[in-house]
């Protein structure tokens, strides 16, 4: 199977599946004589977890992370660094009714008819849990990148949108509640629409807004290896992701150039930022902030239509334990991509 790497210097390899006995990683590329943040590596894998609050899977994992090399007392040491993450809660035979079925929207499908095979366990390599190995990977990419600020947070949840700008926000209030949107009052409505939405058996998607502060300019590689570019192909990754704007987005479609331009200040700065702090797929210096789209959770409690093996048309109930929403738990899986590709074009334009 290829598309398991990402990264042209800082690269990661994820490996496992959502009902095996580990998932885990390979990261080539890390520069030496970084002292790490085992504890902080940890507490990203901690907001990602299954089980953290009422509103998500109740799958219950501790996500604690096995270093296996490249690191050495507390430092990299610039050989690949391998890991691995124990999966200890399976309960595989959740999935035992859908050994011969489809479901809507899933992955089962083409899965096995691109490989004649498939693990239906949790959906195999097609879980979201997955993505556990990159939250990994972008932790080390954070402590690579110190100055950068990165900070996601969910914007909508359904029809609810928090209609503040990320200026008047306070980032250090994204943690406070287990939606993880930084507006207090927003967050109340969201959590208890996502919770009245579990009740009904049923899912519902959102956004997540990321802003990277502090940003150098000069990042992102002409023609085809563009910023931009390169955090959309990140971002469409991940599980359930339907939509990536970056700067004015679909929104910059409307206006007139004399609206959208960002004019410059003497210092290189612009007065606004509809570019979204890249043009020209570089970065300019200005804070970049994109916003990122997620669809319903495919695995819903309601009986619905389903495919058999045999071509019959069946019915079907979901079971086992899954997300009503996935927004919350894919903050941090936001912020480590983004991470990650930062990471790499740091790399890139030292040697270039």
């Amino acid at each position: 199977m290829a598309g398991n790497s990402y990264g042209t210097l800082f690269r990661i390899t994820t490996f496992g599946e959502s009902h095996g006995e580990a998932l885990g990683g390979i990261i080539d590329g890390c520069p030496s004589g970084i002292t790490l943040d085992l504890e902080a590596i940890q507490l990203e894998m901690s907001r990602r977890k299954p089980g953290q609050s009422a509103i998500v899977t109740q799958r219950k994992e501790p996500d604690d992370v096995q270093f296996l090399s490249g690191i050495f007392e507390g430092k990299t040491t610039g050989t690949p660094i391998g890991f691995i993450i124990p999966n200890t809660n399976q309960k595989s035979d959740d999935y035992s009714h859908i050994k011969d079925n489809y479901r809507p929207s899933h992955a089962d499908y083409v899965y096995e008819k691109k490989y004649g095979f498939r693990d239906y366990r949790g959906g195999g390599r097609s879980s979201a849990r997955e993505t556990a190995s990159r939250v990994v990977a972008g932790a080390i990419a954070k402590q690579m990148l110190p100055d950068i600020k990165i900070n996601a947070y969910v914007s909508s949840v359904g029809s609810i949108f928090l209609e503040k700008p990320y200026q008047d926000l306070d980032f250090s209030k994204t943690e406070n509640n287990p939606v993880r949107c930084p507006d207090e009052e927003s967050a109340v409505i969201m959590e208890e629409y996502i919770r009245e939405i579990r009740k009904q058996g049923d899912t519902v998607g959102g956004t997540i807004t990321c802003v990277i502060q502090n940003v150098p300019v000069g990042l992102g590689e002409p023609v085809f290896d563009k910023l931009h570019a390169e955090l959309g192909k990140a971002m469409l990754s991940i599980n359930a992701v339907k939509g990536f704007e970056y700067g004015s987005g679909f929104c910059g479609a409307k206006m007139k150039g004399s609206e959208h331009n960002d004019l410059y200040n003497p210092d290189g700065t612009t007065k606004t930022n509809l570019s979204g702090g890249i043009q020209g797929g570089i970065s300019n210096g200005m804070d970049i902030y994109f916003r990122v789209a997620f669809k319903p959770v495919a695995t819903i409690m309601k009986k619905q239509e389903s495919l058999d093996n045999q071509g019959n048309i069946t019915e079907m109930t979901g079971k086992g334990r899954h997300d009503p929403c996935v927004v919350p738990r894919a903050v941090p899986i936001v912020e480590a991509m983004a991470a990650i590709v930062l990471a790499d074009f740091y790399l890139i334009n030292k040697i270039y």
